[in-house]
């Protein structure tokens, strides 16, 4: 077996989270940093919590408003289109009403 290849172990390795809380526990790593602990992960407080990272959160919401937009705009379109379809169809008498018509003037 090769000598020294194990890593060295930490029995004191502090964890800090980004909301403040920290612990300690083993690690391979002196100092550990995390976004999420026990005391702020939304499954354990039951509390809707957001964490920002890299503007992530910002960029969704934007994404929601502009969908919004694009919703509205595409239910106006589709009414017009649905309007102009009933106008059209009001305007042209039906194979029914022709033939109906038909029969009202041809002779008998």
């Amino acid at each position: 077996m090769k000598a020294n290849i194990h890593p060295t172990w930490y029995a004191e390795a502090k964890v800090t989270c980004a909301c403040g809380n920290s612990f300690t526990t083993g690690s391979t790593v002196p100092e550990i940093r995390v976004e999420l602990c026990s005391n702020c992960h939304p499954f354990y407080t039951g509390q809707q919590k957001f964490v920002d990272t890299l503007g992530q959160v910002d960029r969704f919401v934007k994404k929601m408003e502009t969908s919004k937009v694009k919703q509205e705009e595409r239910k106006k379109i589709m009414e017009a289109r649905k309007s102009r379809v009933e106008k059209k169809k009001e305007d042209r008498p039906s194979l029914k009403d022709l033939l109906m018509q038909a029969r009202k003037h041809a002779p008998s």
